[in-house]
């Protein structure tokens, strides 16, 4: 629910998922989720959302196993699977679709090239001739099969499904996704990838300064200025301020500024590419750059 550009994050997954073509979903949420579930519940969403409820917290698998009734009774043959954080080039999610449709795959998963840093975050697979023939959830580096990294967006038949109950827990305490598709792949599954150049993932503050800024100029509409500030207060795009913010006298603002509303800022203080949240006030005077304030 953290804002990006105005939005909360799981909006600006779903206007990505409705850009390529989805238009039914179905949200995993915990029932503690008050401020998502009431989101989800107002238009435009709600009538295109429904909740599955996941009472605890162990692992995608389990996550992906609340959904499975309401996947069952849809009926339909395959799914997009995506995680609430994380945004990728528009045309991509279509493309993982195509490919699965095309060559009537159990799964198409999202691949990525990332740095050894980067490889215990993720499940990472072995790739010959096209096709996925291994996947490891979060190796070490020495241990991973490739640098090919697996972020969590993939396009599944209901085949995998199946699997689900037989996910062992892994050494952290959970039941992974990957390990579903490891024992699809090791009994005969058909699974395939696509790369994708890159994503944005809300994890770190810096990350949520990076989607703040890629928004405000990427998508036009949501850099404004929406309450009526003094004459003397200076501002360079791009910028979002929205309405309920209070700007002192004498303030520069920009670029790549989010102000949310509930927040304000003191008289005679300079905000560079920041992101004001909610309840914060920036005292009169400051100097701020680069920095998630919340």
């Amino acid at each position: 629910m953290l804002p990006v550009a105005g939005k909360p994050m799981v909006e600006r997954v779903l206007e990505m998922l409705v850009r390529d073509g989805v238009d039914r979903f179905i949200a995993v949420v915990h029932p503690h989720d008050r401020p998502l579930i009431e989101f989800l519940r107002r238009p435009p969403w709600a009538d295109r959302v429904r909740l599955a409820y996941q009472t605890q917290r162990l692992g995608s698998a389990p996550a992906l196993e609340c959904a499975v009734p309401f996947i069952r009774e849809d009926g339909a043959a395959g799914f997009v699977l995506a995680s609430c954080d994380n945004v990728y080039p528009d045309g991509h999610v279509a493309a993982l679709v195509a490919r699965q449709r095309e060559d009537d795959l159990d799964a198409v998963l999202t691949l990525m090239r990332v740095p050894p840093q980067v490889i215990p975050t993720l499940a990472v697979v072995a790739v010959r001739d096209g096709w996925v023939t291994r996947i490891v959830e979060k190796p070490r580096p020495e241990e991973a099969p490739s640098d090919l990294g697996v972020p969590s967006l993939y396009v599944l038949s209901t085949r995998v499904l199946d699997y689900l109950p037989d996910v062992p827990v892994s050494a952290r305490g959970e039941r992974e996704l990957p390990d579903a598709l490891r024992l699809l792949i090791e009994d005969g599954g058909r699974v395939g990838g696509r790369p994708v150049p890159w994503r944005m993932t809300l994890t770190r503050p810096p990350d949520l300064l990076a989607l703040n800024r890629y928004f405000l100029h990427e998508d036009p509409p949501c850099a404004m200025v929406e309450p009526r500030l003094r004459g003397d207060v200076r501002v360079a795009p791009q910028v979002r301020i929205e309405h309920g913010v209070e700007v002192g006298a004498g303030c520069c603002i920009g670029p790549d500024v989010y102000l949310e509303a509930g927040s304000s800022v003191g008289k005679d203080t300079t905000l560079r590419r920041a992101v004001v949240l909610r309840g914060v006030t920036v005292e009169a005077g400051a100097a701020v750059d680069g920095v998630v304030l919340g």
